[in-house]
């Protein structure tokens, strides 16, 4: 009796020539995890709405499964549902409120692994359905989201051959200009967004914080990739540099502070490699790319539009008192106004934390108006009592 194994496609195929079935196929539990894992975090698979739509259901099982018992072992807090599908960030910092510091940095670390299965995924299940594959990125949006991912995966596969070109004959001053083009897009797009969502809406939401990195990276990837397709490290470094560009930008302008930047570095930049990949994946799924793009980039101020509609943070009043052992005339001129101060040498004031220089009133008695002038700007106090 003689005996043949292969390996074809992740099956594992034994073949007797004793049996009287003639061919009998197990499967190797090593090469399903391996094909599991390419679904989720592969970019070449396709996905079939059957593929989808268990995967949607069972990661967003174990997510919550996770994240209700780490919240109730450690501040003793009820995760519901419900919870878990509110869209409505500050309801989710108000249930970490009282935990330790790093539970809110863990939590969103351990999201991160979860949006990069939902995005990818829902772009090449959008191109495998033959639509355009930056519906994908709609999985982003709050609300939006829920009723994307049930459409994608009812939507039966249509996918036609994806466009791939070899980018090895291009000239090396083709992907010098290509890669220029898509980093100047994506910081048009960061410059669009902050003034929009900044200085038009006066928010600081998930579009700005967590979609403006991932659509730079990809626009920016698209770019990259629209001519000849490139390397993925290639493309996640491309979608990272442009992150990492904005910032450098957004501090010459002095629109943010050192600080700032900084504590927002971590989020951002890894967001802007996903969308570096999403961006490659797209030039490679569809050959008119560009009509999806615009469409995404017009939606995604909307997007921050509709977060001011959103119910508000709820607000803290902390009330301090200082007693001085003084005649109230004495304290109060030193109150309203005093002298110019030496400058901060302290690294952190320099850095772009705020420091107050000088102070000046307006006016007398109640209705005046007192400024507060710091390092980043003034701090304008008028006195009602």
């Amino acid at each position: 009796m003689s005996e043949s194994n292969a390996v074809e496609g992740g099956e594992y195929s034994n073949a007797s020539n004793g049996g009287s079935s003639g061919s009998q196929r197990q499967r190797r539990p090593g090469i399903e995890i391996g094909r599991l894992l390419q679904l989720w975090f592969g970019f070449r698979q396709d996905v079939g709405c059957v593929a989808y739509a268990a995967a949607g259901f069972v990661l967003m099982l174990f997510k919550y499964a996770i994240e209700a018992l780490v919240l109730w072992l450690f501040i003793h807090a009820e995760f519901s549902p419900l919870d878990f599908l509110n869209p409505i960030l500050s309801a989710r910092e108000e249930l970490v409120a009282g935990a330790p510091e790093w539970l809110g940095w863990t939590w969103f670390v351990w999201t991160l692994p979860f949006l990069w299965i939902a995005v990818t995924m829902s772009v090449r299940r959008a191109a495998n359905a033959g639509a355009s594959p930056w519906l994908g990125l709609l999985v982003l949006v709050p609300v939006v989201n829920l009723v994307c991912m049930l459409m994608l995966a009812a939507l039966p596969t249509r996918r036609s051959e994806p466009r791939r070109t070899d980018a090895g004959t291009l000239p090396a001053m083709h992907r010098v200009r290509s890669a220029v083009m898509g980093v100047g897009v994506g910081l048009l797009i960061a410059a669009g967004m902050v003034g929009i969502g900044i200085y038009v809406f006066d928010t600081y939401g998930a579009s700005l914080v967590l979609g403006t990195p991932i659509l730079m990276g990809a626009v920016g990837g698209l770019i990259y990739n629209s001519a000849g397709s490139r390397s993925v490290a290639a493309s996640i470094n491309l979608g990272m540099l442009t992150i990492l560009l904005a910032g450098v930008a957004l501090l010459l302008f002095a629109l943010e502070g050192v600080i700032c930047i900084f504590m927002a570095a971590p989020i951002a930049v890894p967001l802007g490699g996903l969308g570096g990949v999403i961006g490659k994946l797209i030039a490679e799924m569809t050959i008119q790319p560009v009509q999806g793009m615009i469409a995404v980039i017009v939606f995604f101020p909307l997007w921050a539009g509709a977060e001011t509609l959103a119910p508000p943070q709820r607000e803290f009043i902390v009330m301090t008192a200082v007693e001085i052992d003084a005649l109230p005339k004495r304290v109060w001129e030193n109150v309203i106004h005093f002298p110019d101060l030496l400058e901060p040498d302290e690294w952190y004031f320099r850095a772009g934390i705020s420091c107050p220089m000088r102070a000046r009133i307006e006016g007398q008695g109640v209705g005046a108006v007192r400024y507060c002038i710091f390092t980043t700007g003034r701090f304008v106090e008028p006195i009602t009592v």
